[in-house]
């Protein structure tokens, strides 16, 4: 794991929106495509900001998100909409979205066919992640029903996933997936989780499952 640290936040985001561009840019270099996995939540906002201005061969890279709530892309709660609102907008508007959400009952419906879309876009070219308090990452949450599977080698490429402190059903990438990223940045802010990052450190993957994605990761935080 390799730690920058920033004085302050805004400077961050900045810095990784430009580092995250480079990146891309070097992906789009030695390969036809691209693909750009990211969070959801309102954390990564500021870089989605400056990254969807930045002059890229948009429309050679396919953007999907690390994990979704089971709800409707119109709901306030979609990571996707979210992501439809700060990134893939200006340059960024020509690339590819491959959503993980579906219009179905429950993810158990239809997460064989979303997995099946988001293979052809694999290993990932460039990843953010984001973490919680909790050290879960993307919805690896610890204590979820479906942790164990999510962690494991052979993983399927989505599983559904339910947690004590999820209110909606989800969708995550699996572990085995996000470990084998070409790239992989993770973005935190504040004191507590720079604690707990220090503390997932020592602890196995089933109580910090960041700690899955950490060995080849750059981690940006600010305070």
């Amino acid at each position: 794991m390799n730690l920058i640290e920033y004085p302050d936040a805004e400077l961050m985001m900045f810095s990784l929106a430009d580092a995250l561009a480079s990146e891309l840019g070097a992906a789009l270099r030695q390969n036809e495509r691209a693909s750009l996995c990211v969070p959801g939540g309102t954390t990564p906002g500021p870089v989605f900001d400056v990254l969807s201005g930045v002059k890229l061969d948009w429309d050679r890279v396919t953007v999907f998100l690390n994990d979704e709530r089971w709800v409707s892309d119109n709901s306030e709660r979609s990571n996707g909409r979210l992501l439809k609102q700060r990134l893939l907008v200006g340059r960024a508007a020509a690339a590819a979205y491959q959503p993980l959400y579906a219009d179905a009952p429950a993810p158990e419906d239809a997460v064989e066919a979303l997995g099946a879309a988001i293979e052809p876009l694999l290993p990932i070219s460039l990843l953010l992640l984001g973490m919680g308090a909790d050290m879960h990452t993307a919805s690896l949450f610890p204590g979820a029903d479906r942790l164990t599977e999510a962690l494991a080698e052979d993983a399927p490429i989505l599983v559904p996933m339910r947690a004590p402190g999820a209110a909606e059903p989800r969708v995550t990438l699996s572990a085995r997936v996000l470990a084998g990223a070409m790239s992989t940045h993770v973005l935190i802010t504040g004191e507590a989780k720079r604690a707990a990052l220090e503390r997932a450190q020592t602890l196995d993957p089933t109580e910090a499952p960041i700690r899955a994605v950490l060995a080849n990761a750059t981690v940006h935080w600010a305070p």
